[in-house]
């Protein structure tokens, strides 16, 4: 009879010390901005093998990788901004392209983007996006 009562105090320990150490555990957040397609109002982030295409209003820009983040979701990342015009693309027309900082926030389901140019600290702006969405972008005309 006690071994029985001891058992079944183990098994009850053993439990309660898994359903503990569940609810203590964080999910795993990825180190890097998980890949695919990133949309929202004036904005599409294409994420693929550490490095990121953005497609904006009358721009475009990129972002070579890693594409870091931090454990708290915030990243800080130098690409390029291209400038665009409406019109053709003369074939021998030299890019307006600018380095640029895209610093923000994810969870890996949406993410807060600000894009800045450090030269004159133009402030390009401030987008929310969704992953998995496509994003309005129009362009130039």
């Amino acid at each position: 009879m006690w071994q029985n009562i001891r058992i079944q105090l183990l098994c009850v320990f053993s439990l309660l010390l898994m359903v503990v150490c569940c609810a203590m555990a964080e999910p795993q957040k990825s180190d890097t901005i998980p890949n695919g397609t990133w949309g929202g109002e004036h904005i599409r982030i294409d994420v693929a093998d550490g490095s990121a295409t953005i497609d904006y209003d009358c721009a475009n820009g990129t972002i070579e990788g890693p594409l870091n983040i931090k454990s708290d979701g915030k990243f800080d990342l130098r690409g390029v901004h291209n400038k665009e015009h409406g019109g053709p693309v003369r074939s021998d027309e030299t890019a307006n392209s600018h380095p640029a900082r895209y610093e923000g926030w994810t969870d890996g389901k949406t993410m807060k983007l600000k894009v800045v140019l450090p030269e004159t600290n133009e402030e390009i702006g401030t987008f929310t996006l969704v992953h998995g969405k496509v994003g309005r972008v129009f362009k130039c005309k």
